[in-house]
């Protein structure tokens, strides 16, 4: 894309999609001579060996049951806590919400030359409810265009827009289908910086069902976003940072925690740097998911 916004810092980011962002008491020594060492160094070692011989663990939720399944725990009903490698963790994660993660073609005919030139834009969504609700961007679906979705089968629908909250750059859409697999909505109040996240999409438009992994590496931020076509700029808030992997076409897809259920949806990257992408915390959808329902 052309055209950068400068951010607070001198440097300047560029969106996904079309989008232009800019930032935003101590133990008691120890008694009976060097005993305690010897354990500190002996733990130590030990903990070495572990994480140079099988990988880091992680201790993982999983969640079997949508969202609105829950406990008053707050864990999904059927949720199983387990100990995975991080290997293993991406690997289930992967496998459990891809069939939930869809492709969004949108096409519409630009006017802004004397010429009626078809336009073709790819991002991506997912499932949130089973009758065919579909979660994405504002900005993915802007401007009226025909949607077609692709779901992990390969099979395709024609899509309707039915809710949006531009102010946050979100989209729901409609197909015409029942009995699919509905994402787990994670409580994106809860999100730690450090913990590991996973980015399911269609980055470049091409390569559907791409997984990458990162981690939370800031929560609460602030940037500002804008389309290069109507130059028309907007804040985003309360963003989650992330150094997964996001590019064109990955607008729209989930970032998931360790478990699988969303903390996020994915929205921008900067463009005059590596690893420093942002994502809407699920939980400024939740609303707009639920008015839907009604």
């Amino acid at each position: 894309m052309s055209g950068t916004e400068p951010d607070s810092s001198g440097g300047s980011v560029a969106a996904v999609d079309g989008w232009t962002t800019g930032a935003g008491a101590p133990a008691s020594p120890p008694t009976g001579g060097r005993r305690p060492v010897a354990r500190l160094i002996l733990a130590a070692a030990l903990l070495s060996a572990l994480l140079s011989a099988a990988g880091t663990y992680v201790f993982a939720t999983l969640a079997l049951e949508p969202a609105d399944a829950g406990t008053a725990s707050g864990q999904p009903a059927g949720a199983q806590p387990i100990s995975l490698t991080e290997s293993d963790a991406i690997v289930r994660v992967a496998a459990a919400v891809k069939p939930s993660v869809v492709t969004i073609t949108a096409s519409s005919v630009s006017t802004l030359s004397p010429y009626a030139v078809p336009e073709t834009g790819v991002g991506s969504g997912f499932i949130v409810r089973a009758d065919g609700l579909i979660l994405t961007n504002d900005h993915v679906v802007a401007g009226d265009p025909s949607l077609e979705v692709t779901f992990d089968d390969t099979s395709r629908l024609a899509a309707i827009v039915v809710a949006t909250d531009p102010t946050h750059d979100l989209a729901l859409v409609k197909v015409e289908a029942g009995g699919l697999a509905p994402v787990t909505l994670a409580d994106s109040s809860s999100v730690r910086v450090g913990e590991l996240a996973i980015a399911i999409g269609s980055p470049l438009g091409t390569f559907t069902d791409s997984v990458a992994q990162g981690i939370v590496s800031g929560v609460n931020r602030t940037i500002t976003v804008g389309d290069r076509t109507t130059r028309n700029t907007a804040n985003l808030t309360g963003l989650i940072q992330t150094d997964a992997a996001v590019n064109p076409g990955n607008s729209g897809g989930p970032l998931l925690d360790v478990g699988g259920s969303v903390i996020g949806i994915i929205t921008a990257s900067a463009s005059n740097s590596e690893g420093v992408g942002f994502a809407i915390p699920i939980n400024q959808a939740k609303q707009l998911i639920a008015q839907a329902a009604r």
